[in-house]
């Protein structure tokens, strides 16, 4: 048997890619070693946060599942920067680290056109620079047209706790080697890099009278544009600490029994998740840090610690936590450690995640550069849709930077690379204010149903979506209020200025203190609460989002103009011998990636489109 799409690994990236083949109708298998930690957690129990809360938006509008899967199983929700503007607003969920893996677990079990198979992958079968299938480690041989590799941490790993070494995935988990050195064999550049998680502590040896509680919102909120979630579920608090004087006093004592200081480690660690011992060493002049703790599930008397990542021995992450106000008497259930792995350099795939190097050989998550189960799930499911689109014979979807922040995050990734852990912020997205939290489903629900992701069902909702806010635009353009003595006594009630001619409702709602309870009162429709926040933002930013989809549209030809691959640049007279070698290298796939190289000029760019013109027409 040949199966249409093997996927090695079932992490955020595995299950995402697995199930996007399968609902397209092609048969898929996903292997992993243990089923039972699918889609795991291994360390910060939560999904969402600046720019990372809207890919989850982003891969449920595409018909993806985490955003489903995070909201059965979130026991506290937020909406971070409500009160800065729609750009920067962004859903954050604590994950209940047990029940998440149990939820998606249940979704690939019941997905047509999907196997699972608990093993370990040896190699790859390579013929002819194409992949034809894994070889497991038990000799088996199974061939498929295409295999995504979705292996996260777990290339030639080891775990670094002061200085020991050992080899092994996250939590004491097996990890593999095969796929690494043959990937290294195979002409594939690897990096080394490194992340690291904190300890756990005894939720009930904390004096929580010495922290800050930091609750949610309180309030039904939800990742998915289709959640069937109609209450708001049991909330855990979070708590607020900073280091003391005698944390950092600890940790500059003991740095060179650290596993980063001491000379242990060989990777690059994450530049905005760093330890808590370089944290204290690149800002010398900070005394304290934050640090927040966590719930990790209703089910362990467990909270994690997030800010105190450290590879220090364990007396002396015994002495750091004690050093921590409320954490006087606090036990140790798991200490922190970190961790070292491989991965491939990401500018050696194109747009589709298809590897450069190797034929209808993907890669997705962590093996390519990126920190974040959201960043993996994104990439996940676009290895996953093409991969089946090959298979398929259509061209591949490719989101661009004006679509979707996955569309930033590959983008990135490909045309630039990364030498550390990659971490999609909101500051990487130019086009920021077009890729809100609000409109993902606009932009990208068409693209899910297209490809077979998004059920008919889902697809009419969102078509209604779209009707009910049309017309009322249309609604908020031509209704006009007038100076009557209702309209006036509601306009004083609420702190606004009274009016005194005739406006209409989408001019009054420019003013900054009105909002949705306004357009209600003005509108009053059944339309769903989604609706008429589209709508606020619409009118209130209507000239900056109109700015930027002119901005957008200016580099559209450079987007939409594509670059053969048997382009040779060495024939092209007057680029830089710099441009030459970055763009042999790098192979952009349209202009607007050439632009976005490093060491790509201005001129070279003019130059390269005139040569496209006359030579390529």
């Amino acid at each position: 048997m040949i199966y249409d799409g093997i996927i090695v690994g079932a992490g955020h990236a595995g299950v995402e890619a697995a199930l996007a083949m399968a609902k397209m109708k092609l048969n898929t298998l996903l292997i992993s070693g243990d089923f039972k930690k699918v889609a795991s957690l291994p360390c910060n129990p939560s999904i969402g946060g600046p720019a990372k809360g809207i890919v989850v938006r982003e891969i449920d509008a595409l018909g993806g599942q985490m955003a489903k899967s995070a909201d059965l199983s979130q026991i506290q929700m937020k909406m971070l920067n409500p009160s800065k503007g729609p750009a920067v607003r962004a859903l954050r969920a604590q994950i209940d680290k047990l029940k998440y893996p149990k939820v998606m677990l249940d979704v690939l079990k019941k997905q047509d056109n999907l196997t699972l198979l608990e093993s370990f992958v040896d190699t790859l079968i390579i013929e002819d620079n194409k992949v034809k299938g894994v070889l497991l480690e038990d000799g088996t041989k199974i061939f498929s047209k295409t295999v995504i590799i979705t292996t996260g941490t777990y290339l030639g790993s080891q775990i670094l706790i002061g200085h020991e070494k050992t080899s092994s995935g996250p939590n004491g988990e097996k990890t593999t080697r095969g796929i690494s050195n043959q990937l290294k064999n195979l002409g594939f550049e690897m990096l080394r890099l490194k992340t690291g998680t904190p300890p756990r502590i005894a939720k009930d040896s904390i004096d929580y009278s010495k922290t800050t509680i930091q609750p949610g919102d309180g309030v039904l909120q939800t990742f998915s544009h289709d959640s069937e979630i109609t209450e708001l579920g049991h909330q855990e608090n979070s708590y607020l600490i900073h280091t003391s004087l005698d944390t950092r006093t600890i940790v500059f004592d003991h740095l060179d029994d650290s596993a980063m200081y001491g000379g242990m480690v060989e990777g690059v660690g994450p530049r905005y998740c760093p330890s808590i011992e370089d944290k204290f060493v690149r800002f010398k002049d900070k005394e304290r840090h934050q640090i927040f703790i966590e719930p990790e599930s209703l089910e362990l008397n467990e909270m994690y610690i997030q800010g105190l990542s450290t590879s220090m021995p364990r007396h002396v992450q015994e002495q750091m936590v004690k050093s921590l106000p409320g954490m006087e008497n606090a036990r140790i259930i798991r200490y922190a450690y970190a961790i070292e792995y491989d991965a491939i350099n990401p500018r050696q795939l194109y747009q589709s995640l298809e590897t450069k190097v190797i034929e209808n050989l993907f890669c997705a998550g962590q093996i390519n550069g990126t920190s974040g189960y959201e960043e993996a799930a994104g990439q996940g499911l676009m290895a996953g849709i093409n991969a089946g689109l090959k298979i398929q014979g259509k061209e591949p979807l490719i989101l661009k930077r004006d679509e979707a922040y996955i569309g930033v995050l590959i983008d990135d990734l490909i045309t630039k690379g990364t030498s550390e852990p990659y971490r999609l912020l909101t500051s990487r997205a130019e086009h920021r204010l077009l890729l809100r939290n609000d409109n993902a489903d606009i932009r990208l629900r068409d693209y899910g149903y297209n490809v077979g992701l998004v059920s008919d069902e889902a697809y009419n909702r969102f078509l209604s979506k779209k009707e009910a806010l049309s017309h009322l635009i249309d609604l908020a353009n031509t209704t006009q209020i007038n100076p009557t003595e209702e309209n006036l006594l509601y306009l004083k009630s609420i702190g606004s200025a009274p009016i005194y001619e005739g406006v209409f409702v989408s001019k009054l709602l420019e003013r900054p203190e009105l909002g949705i309870e306004t357009l209600k009162h003005f509108l009053p429709t059944t339309y769903d609460i989604s609706v008429y926040e589209q709508l606020e933002i619409h009118i209130k930013y209507r000239g900056y989002i109109e700015k930027a989809k002119r901005e957008a549209d200016k580099l559209l030809r450079y987007e939409d103009r594509h670059i053969p691959k048997d382009i040779n640049y060495n024939q092209i007279h007057n680029i830089s011998s710099e441009a030459k070698e970055k763009l042999s290298k790098i192979k952009p796939e349209t202009l607007g990636q050439a632009t976005r190289i490093l060491g790509v000029g201005p001129t070279d760019v003019s130059v390269l489109l005139v040569y496209l013109e006359t030579q390529h027409a």
